[in-house]
């Protein structure tokens, strides 16, 4: 099987296209910042000619028949899974993820896929009973048309495939804007496992180019009908607004400051084993990841002594080596923020227990205790290595501190009572929280979402299908109708 190349292009109606912008997207490695290719970026009209042509091929798609659709996206699952090697090599070398990462990413990608392949032939409509006599209710649902697709560089090939896969299985077109530091693995991968997957030209449509260049053309145009955003709460804020003014609907993921409480009766080594993968899992750099670790101030010393015995056991460095678990940070920018929130936050009485330093975009595994809810490595989202904790004296602070900021992504919560820990979850703003398990978690079939500044709507399962579809009533008025006194 040949390897995939020439994924430097945009691609626009079923073609490998240079883009027309006079500026150049260089794809580096943020391991070793190696230049890995570079592309021609998109202007307003590469935008314009991708957005048309969905527009084209959007009637005939959506009269396609369901099985077909199914067909299509099933034959996709199985070319990620005979190319994974290839694209678990992308992920790592594009991305900066460790190979457990990659792993974790496609398995999720495949998941939604599978679950997408069901929904041609899980869309259906209703009939009602009317209130006229002699009349028939009906709704259809329809695809919305031209869906627009923006998708982030820490799990761009899920979170693109997240919202493309439902969006061509309940019969959208789509075009896809990925982030500038993941262009292929966040979207030219993905069109070319779907052109080899047998998808017509002009149902998925592909420009790479920055955001201050095509970024509000891309939302504002008036073709696409839904636009889907994953990414930072400043950004989606923006896209709701520009989204608004022109009358388009949105699904917006945005950013979180999850926390992970801790009660006095939890099961402290299950709690730090959760605490690992759920702070450390690609580095931090997922919206899901743990922000604040809200401690029970009785076990607190006994919890960071576990917690800082078992991250300095962590591999960390170049993420292609075998054992490595923690990589990179997707630039130096990233790791600079970090760094300053570190040292503003220590500087006000933090204490680093174990890591603070970086070689290069790596980050150590960090952890700081002492640290209060208003000290920067806790008020900001921090999207690295680095694990605050908090300590709190009764559960009302606890419950305080979990909703004091403007996000409600997801949350934990750890103790050996179940019924105490699902109370204290639902009283939590937030759209996800797990009772005695981590921050980190994605199911094809539950509802995914956040409340306040970490979004609107939800991914996944029947709630996006609703959400990538229209329902049009209809009614038929069998019997004549009395329209006394007007005849």
């Amino acid at each position: 099987m040949e390897s995939y190349k020439h994924l430097n292009k945009q691609y626009i109606n079923g073609e490998w296209l240079e883009g027309n912008d006079n500026s150049e997207i260089k794809n580096v490695n943020p391991y070793d910042k190696s230049e890995i290719n570079t592309f021609i970026g998109a202007n307003k009209e590469d935008v314009d000619r991708a957005y048309k042509a969905a527009k084209q091929a959007a009637e005939e798609w959506g009269k396609v028949l369901p099985q077909e659709r199914s067909a299509i996206i099933q034959k996709a699952v199985e070319i990620i899974s005979e190319r994974k090697e290839e694209i678990i090599e992308w992920l790592i070398k594009e991305g900066g993820s460790t190979r457990v990462k990659a792993e974790v990413e496609i398995q999720i990608t495949q998941g939604i896929m599978k679950e997408s392949a069901s929904f041609p032939t899980r869309s259906h409509g209703y009939i009602y009973d009317s209130i006229i006599p002699g009349k028939e209710s009906r709704a259809y649902r329809k695809p919305l048309g031209v869906i627009g697709i923006i998708s982030p560089w820490n799990f761009p090939l899920n979170l693109s495939m997240r919202s493309v896969a439902p969006a061509i299985a309940t019969g959208n077109t789509v075009v896809l804007k990925p982030a500038s530091s993941t262009p292929v693995t966040g979207a030219t991968l993905t069109a070319k496992i779907f052109e080899e997957a047998g998808l017509p030209k002009g149902v998925l449509n592909v420009v790479i180019g920055k955001g201050s260049s095509i970024g509000n053309d891309f939302v504002k145009h008036p073709i696409p009908n839904h636009i889907s955003f994953t990414g930072s709460t400043p950004v989606g804020r923006n896209i709701g607004k520009i989204a608004g003014e022109n009358i388009k609907e949105v699904s917006l993921e945005l950013g979180g400051n999850n926390v992970f409480v801790v009660m006095e009766d939890a099961d402290i080594d299950l709690a730090v084993k959760a605490a690992v993968f759920g702070k450390f899992m690609n580095q931090g750099q997922i919206c899901m990841s743990v922000n604040r670790f809200v401690v029970h101030e009785n076990i607190a010393d006994e919890f960071v002594e576990k917690f800082v015995k078992a991250t300095k056991k962590l591999s960390y460095g170049n993420p292609a080596e075998e054992g490595v678990v923690v990589g990179p940070l997707i630039d130096q920018d990233q790791v600079e923020r970090i760094l300053k929130d570190i040292k503003a936050s220590t500087g006000d009485g933090a204490i680093i227990k174990t890591g603070g330093k970086a070689e290069g975009n790596v980050l150590e595994p960090t952890i700081i205790d002492k640290v209060r809810d208003d000290m920067p490595i806790a008020a900001n989202e921090i999207f690295g290595p680095v694990a605050p904790i908090l300590r709190y004296s009764s559960e009302e602070d606890a419950l305080k501190i979990a909703n004091s900021k403007d996000f409600g992504l997801t949350g934990a919560v750890f103790t050996r009572n179940t019924e105490r820990g699902v109370a204290f979850a639902r009283k939590v703003e937030t759209g996800m929280i797990h009772v005695n398990d981590q921050t980190v978690n994605d199911e094809p079939n539950a509802p995914f979402g956040g409340e306040k500044g970490s979004g609107l709507g939800r991914f996944n399962g029947k709630f996006i299908l609703e959400k990538f579809t229209r329902l049009q009533w209809i009614t038929v008025q069998h019997e004549p109708r009395d329209y006394s006194p007007f005849a």
